[in-house]
């Protein structure tokens, strides 16, 4: 009996942390889940509340400037992957992954896929804000933890043209 409420304990405290933690986006954006399918091209990066010397690894692949001019392709069924473009002391990289957007919560989040996984057995992944999004420019912002106010490596994305 200890151990179940032992275990509810700690399920309801990981709840409420998570919650908590998840990013709020600015009220009035109209992002739909079609402004966000297709194929993108991260065209800029930019720094809101913490210098870029202070953000060492973006989506635990590295520096952020390593995604500069990365291609990411999301499809409207979640699969999609990232193309890093390499060069310098940056590797040459395609991931899988498998992303949804939700507008009403202003959310836009992503598991890695790795050879062999189903992505509903990956239990780990990415949350961002989804700050705007017309379906040729696309904003997403990451938080990072810097200082006591939000902080974000804010990703300006452009749609690729074909």
């Amino acid at each position: 009996m200890k151990r179940i409420f032992l275990i509810a304990a700690i399920l309801c405290s990981s709840l409420m942390v998570l919650q908590s933690c998840s990013p709020k986006g600015a009220a009035g954006t109209n992002v739909t889940r079609g402004n966000v399918t297709g194929t993108w091209v991260l065209s800029d990066i930019t720094y809101e509340g913490v210098p870029e010397a202070n953000v060492k690894s973006l989506f635990d692949e590295g520096p952020a400037s390593c995604f500069k001019g990365g291609i990411w392709t999301l499809t409207n069924s979640g699969n999609g992957s990232y193309t890093l473009p390499g060069g310098g002391t940056c590797a040459a990289k395609t991931q899988s992954i498998y992303w949804s957007a939700s507008p009403a919560d202003q959310t836009f989040q992503f598991k890695k896929l790795f050879e062999g996984d189903k992505a509903k057995n990956v239990t780990s992944g990415y949350r961002s804000v989804l700050a705007s999004g017309d379906g040729n420019t696309l904003v997403i912002k990451s938080p990072v933890e810097y200082g006591t106010s939000p902080s974000y490596v804010v990703l300006h994305f452009t749609k690729a043209t074909k």
